[in-house]
């Protein structure tokens, strides 16, 4: 008998795209699902429409909430009402192709007990459905990432993003040791990848099996507004995080490339008080002294200027 697999199906405010999502996940050629629904209080219809859909499924289980409490403790929610061997992080505005989830579970069932998460390619798509891009291909082009690995990823995923998030297939025994999700954190991803990884192997199948949906107002996309310190805030939680799972020169020096990345960020999106904790992060992490001392007088030069605008509109000048 195929291993049981759930599906966590997260939905906020995503009426126009759920039902789509929801027969993508019904069509899927893979004959044993769980089905675990969790609505964290929209306030367009996308309640209704839910039950709607599952009205005469009484095997699917549903949680809907009266007031928002955020994804990852939503997920957290639902991820301890599962059952399955295997665990699907599915948002309700992401559709999966016909053979995603038994192209994954297969992959994982080769590969054996030390790979914990499988994750493949991915198409992007914008609110009419229609392709806009290829996940694999953006990283190309950006030469972010030329090629996507297999097994001990932690390094990788410390320096650079390249996991397309809706594309994992993850085992629960994986979630069980990390107790779910950190619900104090504003995203899941990165956590997830970071704290897992540094046990457990990364399976990669060289094919699109899911279409991501791009929307300008995901919060992904706003990470470093300086509106949007709570990524950053948790960006830097993680990063502390990673510094005491770190094991070797290469591993840190993975950890500093990704903060010097979240820096310069901080310097140019206004974030002045974070970026001088990551630079605290940086003078821990031993990295170039020359290097943190350029941070360190443009965050005085940033923070001097942006004094003087304030002081200026004040009339004090």
């Amino acid at each position: 008998m195929k291993p049981l697999v759930t599906v966590i199906c997260i939905s906020y405010n995503h009426a126009p795209f759920i039902k789509e999502a929801i027969e993508s996940l019904f069509n899927q050629r893979y004959d044993n699902i769980e089905i675990i629904i969790a609505d964290d209080a929209s306030t367009d219809e996308s309640q209704a429409f839910l039950q709607s859909l599952i009205s005469d499924k009484p095997e699917i289980k549903s949680i809907f909430h009266d007031s928002n409490i955020g994804y990852t403790k939503t997920f957290n929610e639902a991820f301890g009402l599962a059952q399955g061997k295997y665990i699907i992080d599915f948002a309700l505005d992401d559709v999966m192709l016909p053979d995603f989830v038994l192209r994954s579970v297969s992959q994982l069932e080769q590969v054996g007990e030390d790979f914990g998460v499988s994750f493949s390619n991915a198409n992007y798509i914008d609110a009419g459905s229609l392709t806009i891009g290829n996940h694999n291909g953006l990283l190309k082009a950006k030469g972010l990432m030329h090629d996507i690995l297999s097994g001990d990823l932690f390094a990788f995923i410390l320096r650079r993003y390249f996991i397309c998030t809706p594309s994992m297939v993850m085992r629960k025994s994986v979630l069980d040791r990390l107790n779910g999700y950190d619900t104090s954190l504003a995203y899941e991803d990165f956590d997830f990848w970071v704290r897992s990884s540094r046990f457990t192997g990364y399976t990669y199948i060289n094919d699109v099996l899911v279409n991501k949906r791009k929307l300008k107002n995901l919060m992904s996309s706003q990470q470093y507004d300086h509106r949007q310190n709570l990524q950053l805030e948790s960006t830097l939680k993680v990063c502390n995080k990673a510094l005491h799972l770190c094991k070797t020169k290469t591993e840190l020096n993975a950890l500093a490339d990704r903060v010097n990345f979240e820096l310069r960020y901080c310097l140019t999106s206004g974030a002045f008080d974070l970026a001088r904790e990551f630079l605290e992060l940086l003078k821990i992490l031993k990295e170039n002294s020359f290097r943190r001392l350029v941070y360190k007088t443009l965050l005085a030069l940033k923070m001097n200027y942006q004094f003087l605008n304030k002081s200026r509109k004040k009339g004090s000048f």
